[in-house]
């Protein structure tokens, strides 16, 4: 790859950071062979058709992200902004549909019937949203006038609104926290008073406790969390003996014996197969991947100039952090537990092209 000429793989190779690429292509192989590890026991239990199905559909899959993930890298920014816009309109549109013509699944409904897949479009909602809303807080933050930055901002807490409304009507409120906290997060950065931050954490907290008394599922699940006794909470008690049993360094590639028994541990639950295969240092690696994507595009922003790409990528990290901590966090008992795919690592099409 040369510097000095003007190919397009050579501007690409020189313009990408090459240790955050680094870093998603190894969580890219972690999922691949935790998937191996996890999903032919799940496909045994739920009597698929093959033991290999997950596994050869994740092959695709991941292939598929991967030339995502290359063409995103690639696009200019003006091609990200319309093809956010188009994908936030998309997505919105596809999640409403899932409320009349969607499937259910443990009460829940969030997915689309496709043939020969299902599609989460809530997934979608994260990067599209958080890209539309930089648009809109980078022009009220340069708006000429009041009314112009009170417009920008108002329409991005509309989104962001309707978006929760028809989350909320899923129901997906571990969704719908996300997508607050992103906007949340590049409001902050975009120069948000301290007292309005105070504020609007302030909201928050009353609209977590609003949540929990009002909707019965998210009063369940916190109160298991707070109570286990004599409620159901196999999943978790099960992912708790997989790190037990996994110790240290593991108890080796195949030879786990406690997923065997955890229903989601290719989705959901993924995070205990590495514990029980791979034991707590493959854990600390995998955490320390996420973290070091997070921190370093951090990082770079300080050096940005164009104040759009700072609140998208803002947003992106944000969300990318948060998703991967409330994953781990709940398959490790230490919040209340959430359905939420680990990033680029949980079996899932949706999450992964997303």
């Amino acid at each position: 790859m040369s510097a000095t000429t003007r190919r397009p793989e050579d501007r690409w190779w020189w313009g990408v950071d090459r240790w955050t690429l680094a870093a998603l292509i190894a969580l890219i192989l972690a999922g691949y062979v935790l998937v191996l590890a996890a999903s032919p026991g799940v496909a045994e239990r739920i009597g698929a058709g093959s033991r290999n199905m997950f596994i050869l559909r994740q092959v695709v899959w991941l292939g598929l992200a991967f030339a995502v993930l290359f063409a995103m890298s690639l696009a200019p920014v003006r091609a990200v902004k319309w093809l956010a816009i188009l994908g936030l309109a998309g997505a919105l549109a596809a999640t409403a549909a899932t409320l009349f013509v969607g499937v259910e699944i443990k009460g829940a409904r969030r997915w689309l019937a496709l043939p020969g897949m299902s599609l989460q479009p809530s997934e979608f909602l994260k990067p599209t949203l958080a890209i539309v809303c930089a648009m809109l807080l980078a022009q009220g933050k340069l708006g000429a006038t009041a009314a112009e930055r009170f417009a920008a901002t108002l329409g991005a807490l509309l989104l962001v609104a309707v978006a929760a409304l028809l989350l909320k009507a899923q129901p997906d409120v571990g969704m719908m926290v996300v997508l607050a906290a992103v906007l949340f997060a590049q409001f902050f950065v975009s120069g948000l008073n301290l007292f309005v931050v105070g504020l609007v954490g302030a909201l928050g907290a009353a609209a977590a406790a609003a949540a929990y008394l009002l909707l019965p599922h998210v009063h369940s699940r916190v109160q298991r969390f707070l109570n286990p006794e004599g409620t159901d909470t196999y999943q978790v008690d099960t992912a708790l003996r997989a790190f037990g049993n996994g110790g240290l360094f593991g108890v080796g590639p195949g030879e786990g014996r406690v997923k065997s028994s955890l229903p989601d541990a290719h989705a959901d639950f993924i995070f205990a197969v590495a514990g029980e295969e791979f034991g707590m240092i493959a854990c600390l690696v995998l955490i320390l991947l996420f973290a070091f994507i997070v921190v370093r595009g951090l990082l770079r922003l300080l050096a940005e100039p164009d104040l759009f790409v700072v609140l998208a990528a803002t947003g992106l990290l944000a969300g990318f952090g948060l998703q991967a901590f409330v994953n781990m966090g709940s398959t490790l008992n230490l919040i209340p537990t959430k359905g939420m795919t680990l990033p680029f690592v949980s079996y899932g099409g949706s999450s992964l092209l997303a």
